[in-house]
């Protein structure tokens, strides 16, 4: 068996088990691997942060790509909005399930095979979701679709991980978190106005085809990786991974705040559209697939992650974060048009900026298995973006627009509960073990 931990690093400091199979791909952080990492501005990051980006942006494209159609969906189907809301929700519950197998695979056959067959599959059921005969046929569709794209994210930060130094970490993962956003707008703003005038057919299809022109320019721009090394498929190994991680409780907690941020986006963005169609604003299809713009305010808060980081600390950063999306969300119980769209700005950017700051964190946290790390992660993510899409439509239709907001601040509340109980911890390890038997 063998020890590996970074530079500076040890049991004690990372919350890792002592115990790391030499089978378990763990980076090499030695003064030459470190040298020979890509840095912002050095050979090749610019084709890797423009690869990632574009895989981002095809990911969530593809997964979210009838969230902004779905009350056209309801209306073909004649379904309500919670049942429609499940072709959102089986995408995403899709890729939950299957992060963390992906996430095996690419520590077996490398990061960028994985994300490349990824890409191509999720393309593929994409092109055929335009045809789907009834609602049932759909979300089986939509549910491959989400499997397929489970090998991107996980994979993703693990390569990042593997080839970046570690202090431009945080900026790299917040780059490839804004190539999610620009992904996200730009699906739902072009599939707004595309199915105003052709359907929502249509809509997806267009989507389908930008896809594949990411898909191509992903694996032509993303650089050959150099540090990665090849582990075992060996369930026993595996599973103790999963098992130190999951006894980590920085990671439980990072975990449990990634799920929660995105329960309060998935419900919000689920629901949005009927709210934005109906009374008392009863917006065109098109206009209210343009309200997605906001997403490029996320674009910019996740971007500046690090910088955050930087001024007020990790923990900090999330409270900054869990406030501002509190905040939006009581802005947007206003029936005032202009309230709302600040309080969907300020929602989206305190999502992406926490998303940014907890998935950076799980990154940086994990001594070994990163993959399944950040592919435990990013499960509970689509976890809660499943949950988010089916109980914010759920207390929509009971409770109307006031349901799905006060589904999203019993979301925040748990972020920023758990954020408190970080600080608590973190003081108490400071004071020494000591400190620590006490409580």
């Amino acid at each position: 068996m063998g020890r590996t931990y970074g530079r500076g690093m040890s049991p004690a400091s990372t919350g890792a088990s002592t115990t790391v199979d030499a089978a378990t791909p763990v980076p090499s952080v030695d003064a030459t691997d470190s040298d020979t990492r890509m840095t912002p501005g050095g050979p090749g990051y610019r084709r890797m942060s423009l690869a990632l980006f574009l895989a981002g942006v095809a990911t969530f494209a593809l997964l979210y790509s009838t969230q902004a159609l779905l009350p056209l969906i309801s209306g073909e189907f004649g379904v309500e909005a919670s049942e429609a809301s499940w072709t959102v929700a089986a995408a995403t519950g899709g890729l939950a399930l299957f992060v963390l197998p992906m996430s095996a695979l690419s520590e077996r056959y490398g990061r960028r095979t994985v994300m490349t067959a990824s890409l191509a599959v999720a393309v593929a059921v994409g092109l055929l979701v335009p045809f789907a005969p009834s609602i049932g046929a759909l979300v089986v569709l939509r549910a491959v679709q989400g499997a397929a794209l489970a090998g991107l994210p996980a994979s993703a930060q693990a390569y990042l991980a593997e080839e970046v130094r570690p202090k431009a970490l945080i900026t790299a993962i917040g780059l490839f978190v804004a190539g999610n956003s620009v992904g996200g707008m730009s699906g739902r703003v072009i599939t707004g106005w595309v199915a105003q005038e052709w359907g929502w057919r249509v809509a997806v299809g267009v989507i389908g085809v930008i896809a594949v022109g990411c898909a191509v320019a992903f694996r032509l721009l993303l650089p050959a990786p150099r540090h990665f090394k090849a582990g075992s498929l060996r369930p026993r190994i595996l599973l103790g991974t999963v098992r130190d991680h999951l006894a980590n409780p920085l990671l439980r907690r990072l975990y449990a705040i990634g799920a929660l941020f995105m329960t309060v986006f998935g419900g919000v963005y689920t629901v949005i559209g009927y709210r934005l169609t109906e009374a008392p604003f009863g917006l065109p299809q098109g206009i209210a697939g343009s309200i997605f713009l906001v997403y490029l305010v996320g674009t910019v808060s996740a971007s500046v992650a690090g910088r955050l980081v930087g001024r007020l600390g990790r923990r900090g950063a999330l409270y900054l974060a869990g406030g501002t999306t509190a905040t939006g969300l009581l802005l947007s119980l206003a029936p005032a048009l202009p309230l709302v769209l600040l309080g969907l700005v300020l929602i989206t950017a305190g999502f992406f900026a926490g998303h940014a700051v907890a998935s950076s964190a799980v990154s940086n946290t994990a001594a070994h298995g990163r993959a399944q790390a950040s592919a435990l992660y990013q499960s509970m993510y689509y976890i809660g973006s499943s949950v988010g899409s089916t109980v914010g439509a759920m207390a929509f239709h009971a409770d109307g627009w006031a349901g799905t907001v006060g589904v999203g601040l019993l979301a925040v509340l748990g972020v920023v509960t758990i954020t408190v109980l970080g600080t608590r911890a973190a003081r108490v390890a400071a004071r020494g073990p000591l400190a620590a038997d006490a409580h």
